[in-house]
């Protein structure tokens, strides 16, 4: 729950018309989280229509440069330090209230609104149907390059309970600890069922053992915003347990994580890595088909 001006908030959408009101805002911080994957357009690709095109006052954020460089899994969370570099870098400050939308159906807003959430930063939403409802309803948009940045005090404040690794889920599948969650796969279904190949290279397909899949852009509209609570509730059902929301590397799981978020539920946890970090291991079980 995050306060907005003289508002509690629980949803964590904020819609084009609310941020056209607090555009000027002087603590209201727009970041583009745009991220196109590699096998879709060239590296550098979001951050070049960015350049293009953004929303004023908007800063780009990178999620293959906020990351673990060590890590041999694509856009892996860093640590407390680097991200706060890298926030503190963009202009942004604790206090801030951040807003991030994207220009790819919430690839990968959601995934930045989930970082910022897992180093602490709780005033921070994500704008419902990104830049082509805004553009759509508004269209102020800016085709000047990056602002000129003054960095800021930033401190990340890890926030453990919202991610979870490979052996959290290893030991619960091999039974050495009881499965006390609930594993939401938001790849297509093809890929999760073993039909369709991976589209990074070397990896099976598949998916973890007692693995719901419910592709993310189920979870959203035709008209590109995240669907209301009533349709989300038809979509993911009643789930008692601890939720862990996994995709091909952290990307779309975040999407499933923001919808639950809509529904009330702020602690779902997302599998940094995902399927590149479970399948990469042939030690790992894998299950092909629709069970």
């Amino acid at each position: 729950m995050a306060q907005l001006g003289n508002m509690t908030h629980t949803d964590p959408l904020v819609s084009a018309e609310w941020l056209n009101a607090h555009l000027d805002a002087p603590h209201v911080k727009i970041v583009d989280g745009t991220w196109i994957p590699d096998w879709v357009s060239a590296r550098g690709t979001a951050h070049s229509r960015f350049l293009e095109n953004h929303i004023p006052g908007a800063v780009y954020f990178d999620i293959d440069e906020v990351c673990d460089e060590n890590s041999t899994f694509p856009h892996m969370l860093p640590s407390e330090s680097k991200f706060s570099k890298n926030v503190a870098d963009l202009g942004i400050s604790n206090d801030d209230h951040i807003i991030v939308y994207d220009n790819n159906n919430f690839m990968a807003s959601a995934r930045v609104w989930w970082m910022f959430r897992t180093m602490g930063h709780e005033k921070v939403h994500v704008l419902d149907g990104g830049m082509n409802v805004w553009s759509n309803e508004y269209g102020e948009l800016t085709e000047s390059g990056q602002l000129e940045l003054q960095a800021r005090n930033y401190t990340a404040n890890f926030q453990k309970h919202l991610i979870v690794d490979t052996k959290t889920i290893l030991d619960a599948t091999l039974g050495n600890n009881e499965p006390n969650f609930q594993i939401l796969d938001a790849r297509p279904e093809g890929r999760f069922q073993g039909i369709d190949p991976e589209p990074r290279k070397n990896l099976l397909s598949g998916h973890i053992p007692n693995s719901v899949n419910i592709p993310h852009d189920r979870v959203i509209g035709t008209d590109g915003r995240i669907l209301d609570s009533n349709k989300l509730i038809n979509i993911f059902g009643s789930i008692n347990q601890r939720t862990i929301c996994s995709c091909g590397s952290g990307v779309s799981a975040a999407v499933l994580a923001l919808a639950l978020a809509r529904l009330g539920n702020f602690d779902v946890s997302v599998y940094d890595g995902s399927w590149c970090a479970w399948a990469h291991n042939s030690q790992h079980p894998i299950v092909v088909g629709s069970k």
